[in-house]
């Protein structure tokens, strides 16, 4: 991987809290495995449970100082604001209609955000606190984790080289089965907030899965949209928010050719698929196909010749691709490991604003306005498929 540069190193791991992700949290724990992959972050403190009492059990299991786990987030911003040792970045990885006013809470106390997505319940709340991050000059981060694998990173680069030309079609997928039943009337917890407009938003599926397929379409073919069509579905008998969403797009022109088109398809109700984000962009002089359950593998295809394989750290690699690898090619890298790669950014640009600087360059993360541009998407689909799939404007 590329050393960093001298303002981007030193000064120790950056001590971070958790907004969050107790007992019974699968992507808590994700997060935390992704921050100290690469030493880069010490977990200090955590108001990590609405319930007191399991914020309490959690905080025990993980070490932390007691005097550290706090009942409430807007506690835990105030206390840790006023230590010499306080945090310097807090992770939040809530419900939804928490992600705003936690994030606000630890802005203004001049701690830096790392944000579970979609970024907000509403577009509204989302361009507020992007006035936010704006004011206080703070690092945010948005944790679209999946901008972060290395064969992503590298083909945004062949994109934006040219190499597949003028860009014309983009096709975004991210169908899962897990919602194929009402598995909130179980009680089971993920699902029951996901299908709660109060603490998940507009978008069920649309928001979970949906602005993932969306964030990466626009990641890798550098594309703005401009107008989509959708048609969101809750198949599942008395389900409030949407499980399956199909999505036209057209894109911005870009002034060279005629705007490109795109399609998403995201689905929590489509047996036989666990996790299955595909992407594919096809240009005038030839396509790529990435899958995320071969991550390490990107498919090139110019037009009129055979498809090629470009594996990470192999043959063709890009050095944008080998910056973000670990392991030698051959070895598989994966989710861990592309959620990491967005901790690493952050504590880059981190430890860059340590020493009132900026991260080189080369540091790219999901921002804060990659959570606002998701927030437009789901309104916007949302808006569309009430009136039965019109060409909406974002």
């Amino acid at each position: 991987m590329v050393a960093a540069s001298k303002s981007e190193t030193g000064g120790g791991p950056i001590r971070y809290g958790m907004v969050g992700g107790g007992q019974g949290a699968f992507i808590g724990a994700v997060h935390r495995i992704a921050a100290r992959m690469d030493n880069d972050f010490v977990l200090v403190a955590g108001a990590l449970s609405s319930d007191p009492a399991r914020a309490k059990a959690s905080a025990a299991e993980l070490g932390l100082d007691p005097s550290r786990s706090y009942a409430s987030y807007a506690e835990m911003a105030k206390a840790e604001a006023k230590r010499p040792d306080g945090i310097e970045a807090v992770a939040i990885v809530t419900p939804n209609n928490v992600h705003v006013p936690a994030a606000k809470a630890f802005l203004e106390a001049g701690i830096h955000v790392i944000c579970d997505k979609p970024l907000a319940t509403t577009l509204a709340e989302a361009k507020k606190l992007a006035a936010i991050v704006e004011k206080t000059g703070k690092v945010f981060v948005l944790t679209h984790n999946y901008t972060a694998y290395p064969m992503v990173r590298q083909a945004r680069e062949m994109v934006a080289k040219g190499v597949l030309g003028d860009i014309r079609i983009v096709q975004s997928e991210y169908p899962q089965d897990w919602l194929t039943e009402d598995l909130a009337a179980t009680g089971q917890k993920q699902a029951s907030w996901r299908g709660d407009p109060k603490q998940a938003g507009a978008g069920g599926a649309l928001g979970d899965i949906g602005t993932h397929a969306y964030n990466l379409a626009r990641f890798v073919s550098g594309l703005e949209l401009d107008t989509l069509s959708a048609d969101l579905d809750a198949f599942v008998p008395g389900r409030l928010l949407d499980d399956n969403v199909n999505v036209m797009l057209r894109f911005k022109p870009t002034g060279k050719t005629h705007p490109a088109k795109g399609m998403i398809w995201a689905s929590q109700v489509a047996p036989g698929h666990e996790n299955g984000l595909k992407l594919r962009i096809y240009g005038s002089k030839g396509g790529l196909e990435w899958v995320q359950a071969d991550p390490n593998y990107l498919w090139y295809t110019p037009f009129g010749q055979p498809k090629q394989l470009i594996t990470r750290n192999g043959a063709g690699a890009l050095p944008v691709a080998g910056r973000v690898s670990r392991v030698p090619s051959g070895h598989p890298e994966g989710y861990l490991e592309g959620f990491a790669n967005i901790y690493q950014e952050a504590a880059r640009a981190i430890r860059a604003a340590r020493k009132k600087g900026k991260p080189a360059k080369d540091v790219v993360f999901p921002t804060i306005q990659d959570g606002v541009e998701g927030m437009a998407f789901i309104e916007a689909c949302v808006k569309s498929s009430k009136k039965n799939g019109a060409w909406t404007k974002l």
